[in-house]
């Protein structure tokens, strides 16, 4: 199996270099507990046995600023990482700064509209103003991971048929209400996005835990998603290390969770995927 990591983090000890300016004014407290720098990225995942990784700019850090997180992945492990950064997606100059960050190696874009440090807000998302940041995704085959709850899915739906040759990945898959069970009802709102060809999942170690509460399994929940979204619209995220743990222990916690899966939905799950939407990575 090659493994593909499409959502660790990375956070630089050279704090002069690159200075901490945390978008809403709130920094994470996972980035000052468990600061992990590229290196250390790199070095848990020749443990862990990960082959190349989409690292996730952490807009909870630096703002907007891409600065670490392109540095880290471009100059010093090009053949390993990719970078995902933020920018402000109501700029008026936000196309320009979409094809800057891109002309110094950015593979992806990624907005935070809520999570560890702020309630989510998706009016970001439907707002006119950010339709031209979208124009320039579009025009430069770059993917866009939208951080949401269900309460932004309509918002993502929108997106998605408005904005048809731009690739969206749900970060935590949208965050589903699972505890239910089969059949899930109470995740509707996800699987209602299945018809959306260009809608692609991140399973990440929030809903490998979920799944193992109330009446949630994996073994039911997983092959639910593979059957409305197919295995090649799935991937695999660390979070590593925003969630706890080594990358190795999130790895084998997500391994368990896919066991009930065919080694073809696996291996997309784990790597193909992440090939195909960071083509970079392959």
């Amino acid at each position: 199996m090659n493994f593909i990591d499409i959502h660790p983090h990375i956070i630089s000890d050279d704090e002069k270099r690159y200075p901490p300016a945390p978008l809403f004014g709130k920094r994470s407290d996972w980035s000052q507990e468990r600061p992990n720098t590229v290196e250390a990225l790199v070095q848990a995942m020749d443990e862990a046995g990960v082959a190349k990784a989409a690292v996730v700019h952490s807009s909870t850090t630096y703002g907007f600023d891409n600065s670490y997180v392109v540095d880290g992945c471009n100059n010093k492990y090009k053949d390993r990482l990719v970078a995902v950064g933020s920018v402000d997606m109501l700029a008026d100059d936000v196309p320009a700064v979409i094809k800057g960050w891109a002309d110094k190696g950015l593979a992806g874009l990624r907005i935070f509209t809520g999570g560890s440090t702020k309630d989510f807000d998706p009016s970001e998302l439907d707002n006119p103003k950010s339709f031209k940041a979208w124009e320039m995704l579009a025009e430069l085959k770059l993917p866009m991971c939208i951080q949401t709850g269900p309460i932004g899915l309509p918002q993502v739906r929108m997106l998605a048929e408005k904005f048809k040759g731009v690739n969206i990945i749900l970060d935590h898959l949208g965050r589903p209400d699972v505890l239910d069970g089969p059949p899930y009802a109470n995740a509707a709102s996800l699987f209602a996005l299945a018809d959306l060809p260009n809608i692609y999942l991140k399973l990440t170690p929030r809903i490998f835990g979920d799944v193992k509460k109330e009446k949630a399994s994996a073994e039911t929940f997983f092959p639910r998603v593979v059957e409305a979204f197919g295995a090649q619209r799935l991937a695999w995220g660390s979070n590593f290390p925003t969630s706890p743990g080594t990358l190795t222990e999130i790895l084998a916690t997500a391994q368990e969770g896919l066991a009930c899966l065919s080694d073809e939905d696996r291996s997309w799950i784990f790597g193909k995927t992440a090939q195909k939407l960071y083509p970079a990575l392959s």
